[in-house]
């Protein structure tokens, strides 16, 4: 893919990505909790920090993306558990410290880690 410059990601975000970020959290939160949408969720959580800032699209098929990962059955019992409530909370948090300066840092931050706080997905690289 090609590198966006900071201009264009700058723009970006302060045109679209600042009110687009929190619909699409929300929207894939909506879909998690009816487990059958589930993939479409993880899908656009995993497109957040790219709604947000135009930030290169995570990749899901390295040969290491598996690698180090808590077993799917502990993903599974912690997701049901805490990660579809308290992903939640990370995401909107991290939309609403977005629309400041001084928490814009943090909210790339959170947005970055937001698979894991859903469901203890690591990203490698």
């Amino acid at each position: 893919m090609t590198q966006r410059s900071l201009l264009v990601r700058a723009i970006w975000f302060v045109f679209v990505g600042w009110w687009l970020t929190p619909v699409v959290v929300n929207l894939a939160w909506a879909l998690n909790v009816t487990i059958v949408l589930l993939p479409i969720g993880i899908k656009l959580i995993n497109l957040v920090p790219t709604v947000l800032t135009l930030a290169e699209p995570r990749s899901l098929t390295e040969p290491d993306a598996t690698r180090g990962q808590p077993s799917l059955v502990v993903r599974a019992i912690y997701f049901v558990l805490v990660g579809w409530w308290l992903s939640w909370f990370w995401a909107n948090l991290a939309a609403l410290l977005a629309i400041t300066v001084v928490g814009l840092p943090v909210a790339i931050w959170m947005a970055n880690r937001l698979p894991y706080v859903t469901s203890l997905y690591r990203f490698h690289g």
